[in-house]
This record gives structure tokens, sequence and C-alpha cells, in this order.
């Protein structure tokens, strides 16, 4: 089910259980039953009614927050999401912030500690598999903020970076003995470059930039797919809209 884009393994588990999927029109009553794929499978109405009520959840991360679970002391963006701070502005379809909105709510691709912006959390995991599933394709676009190690007032980085350095960042560059996939990289400004991935090793633009010898000191990520962190101001979150998708 999950492999066929129904579901996520979480919710085939819990469908399961309530005898919402059949094969071949027979319930199916054990987990991790096998699918051929000549199988035809079905299901229920309840099931999809289900899925349908599942909210995704986006949020302009600021520093000092962590994307998952707490640690080292550092509180999950998670505790955010709290009536005051949801950003109405953004929301043609109006929703009021309920606990079953809170329940199982797992972010789609990590932001580290010193980053900002664009952070996903979602209850659906079809979402959460378009976005950081292996076969994710999704696009990430970032706005990265560098300076010269060796010469930190320097402005004009732009400048005094060299074409061939450049080019390793778009591709030919390793992480963990791992090749990295081609990335698209240009400078917005003398200080400041965009990155759009279609991976996200951890930390990588960071690591990526400290091989072509530059240093990150702001990054922040403006884009998912199709979906931009537009004006949604730092701190606060929205809904995903009903007809927005990755």
């Amino acid at each position: 089910m999950s492999e066929r884009g129904l579901s996520s393994r979480r919710e085939a588990d819990e469908w399961i259980e309530h005898g919402w999927v059949l094969v071949d029109g027979e319930v199916v009553s054990e987990l991790g039953s096998r699918v051929y794929p000549h199988q035809d499978v079905t299901i229920d109405a309840a099931a999809k009614t289900q899925q349908a009520q599942r909210v995704t959840i986006l949020i302009n991360k600021p520093i000092g927050y962590v994307s998952g679970q707490a640690e080292d002391g550092y509180e999950p963006a998670f505790v955010l999401i709290r009536p005051e701070n949801h950003w109405k502005e953004g929301e043609r379809n109006k929703m009021l912030l309920t606990r079953g909105h809170l329940k199982h709510l797992a972010p789609a691709g990590r932001l580290d500690i010193d980053s900002t912006g664009l952070l996903v959390l979602t209850q659906d995991g079809r979402i959460a598999r378009e976005l950081i599933g292996e076969d994710s394709n999704i696009e990430k676009e970032y706005l990265v903020r560098v300076e010269l190690p060796d010469q930190p007032e320097e402005k004009n980085i732009s400048g005094l970076f060299p074409g061939e350095l450049m080019d390793k960042l778009r591709h030919g560059l390793m992480l963990d003995g791992i090749a990295l996939k081609p990335a698209k990289v240009s400078w917005q400004n003398e200080q400041q470059l965009r990155f759009v991935l279609r991976e996200g090793r951890k930390r990588q633009i960071r690591r990526m930039c400290e091989q072509v010898g530059l240093k990150v000191v702001g990054l922040k990520r403006v884009r998912m797919g199709r979906i931009v962190l537009g004006n949604l101001p730092l701190g606060q979150w929205r809904f995903l809209q009903p007809d927005e998708r990755f």
C-alpha cells in the first residue's frame, strides 16, 4: 500500500486493524500480508475520510529550535504550534487548532538548530513520503549567507570565489563517501548563495560549503516543491490549504 502511494505504513496498519482494506474483494486481517502486482487493493471510504482529515502544518522555524524531538536542552519546533502563533492571514480555508491536530504530527524533513525557514510537520503519510521518501524528487530551496573564514570582513565574496569551486558545489562533491546529487547553486548577491537540492543529507549545505572554503553564517529554507515560505512570520505557523500541493 505504501509502495502504491495509497498510505503510509502506519496508516496501512491502522486501516487493516479497522478492516478497511480489501484485496481482491477479501478483507485483509493480518498485518504485513503480501500483495502481488496483479491483485486489486480496495480501501474503504472510511479510511479515505480519515486520511482527508489529517493536517499538515507549515512553520517558519527560528534559530534555537530543533526539528524533531527535544535534544540537548533545546525545544522542538512543535512547541510553537499554539493558537497565539497561528498566522491566519495566509489561509483561505479557516481552521481552528484542536488537540487532534497535534497527534502523530511529525517533521517531514529536518532543518538544523542554526537554520531558519520553512519546516513541514504532517499527520499525512503520503506527504511525508513525497517529501522525504527514498524516491523523493522534491526540490528544496535555500538562501545561504557565507563568508571567507580567513577574510571575515570581505564583502565581495562572489567576486573572489573561483568558478571551478562553484562548479564543484553544483556537482562533484561527496559526503560520508557518497557522491551528492547535482544541485542548482547561484549567487543571489555578493554574500549570499541560492541552493536548490533534491536530497537532504545531515547539515548538507554547511558541509558542502566547508569543502570549497566557505563558512555558512546564515541559512534559510524558502521553498519545498511548490510550497513557498512567503510572508509567514518568523516563529509562526499556518495550515497547508486543501488546494496546495508540494
